[in-house]
């Protein structure tokens, strides 16, 4: 995440505070901003963690981040295809649905519809 990205707002927060906060503070603040990883690197990596865990709750709201990020679509799409071979072909075919959503989304807004 770039300073100008403001970190996200847990979704969850209303029901528990305490891991809102650590979602919002450590994880999107101390974690996401240490300076050894650009914030494209840590979105390749947190991509490939969740696909490779199956993930599939968390893996729109990061395959968009990793866009933001700067992650090529292309970029994507190649992670997801090397992932096959290494996390499993289940993974991966249910990562590429979600990124082709994701695809969508963002070619979506970005025309302003």
């Amino acid at each position: 995440m770039t300073d100008a990205q403001a970190a996200p707002k847990s979704p969850f927060s209303d029901i528990a505070p305490a891991l809102g906060r650590y979602t919002d503070e450590v994880l999107f603040g101390d974690v996401w901003k240490r300076p050894g990883l650009s914030p494209r690197d840590r979105s390749l990596i947190t991509i490939a963690c969740l696909i490779s865990g199956y993930r599939t709750n968390e893996m729109p709201f990061h395959m968009k981040r990793a866009l933001e990020n700067g992650l090529t679509p292309d970029e994507l799409i190649e992670t997801i295809t090397h992932l096959a071979f290494y996390a499993g072909w289940p993974p991966a075919s249910t990562a590429i649905g979600i990124a082709r959503k994701v695809l969508e989304q963002a070619e979506a807004e970005k025309k302003g519809e």
